[in-house]
């Protein structure tokens, strides 16, 4: 079964993390310096937020699935769309050792669909702020803000 997957840059991880707890009912699952998610099965969700430097807001979406067979799938999904797909195997991000795919919506918000295979005690990923979005997934439009950055007034993404 699949899980939606929100992952949200935040300015303050403490007051972040009462606001969510108390608007889910519910204590995150995973607690860290400077991340936290709940995994939710009402809404069934994956709400990841954290403070890493990132401009705060949306980070990227996603869809978790529970098996490499489910991944596949999806896989084959993606490649059918008329976008770049950034393929991940067994990368470290997030706290998690994962399989993932990443692709951009045509509006530039990234998306990530992926298997996790073990929890890690680090963050990882390459970049030392926001999340482990691949950079040809965050900049898919020319001369566009990525979609980590905040919106100017030109418009633009």
């Amino acid at each position: 079964m699949k899980r939606l997957h929100v992952h949200v840059a935040v300015d303050d991880l403490a007051a972040s993390i009462r606001f969510y707890s108390t608007m889910f009912a519910a204590e995150p699952t995973v607690t860290k310096d400077d991340y936290a998610k709940w995994m939710l099965d009402d809404p069934r969700v994956n709400f990841a937020i954290s403070s890493r430097g990132a401009a705060p807001g949306l980070n990227h979406l996603g869809v978790q699935v529970e098996s490499a067979d489910e991944l596949a799938e999806m896989s084959a999904r993606l490649q059918q769309l008329d976008a770049e797909v950034v393929e991940e195997m067994g990368t470290a991000c997030c706290y998690a050792k994962s399989d993932k795919y990443w692709a951009t919506d045509p509006t530039g918000i990234a998306w990530e669909t992926y298997h996790t295979l073990d929890s890690i005690p680090v963050f990882g990923g390459q970049a030392a702020s926001g999340c482990c979005v691949p950079e040809p997934a965050v900049t898919k439009v020319p001369s566009c803000i990525p979609v980590k950055a905040k919106p100017t007034s030109s418009g633009c993404c």
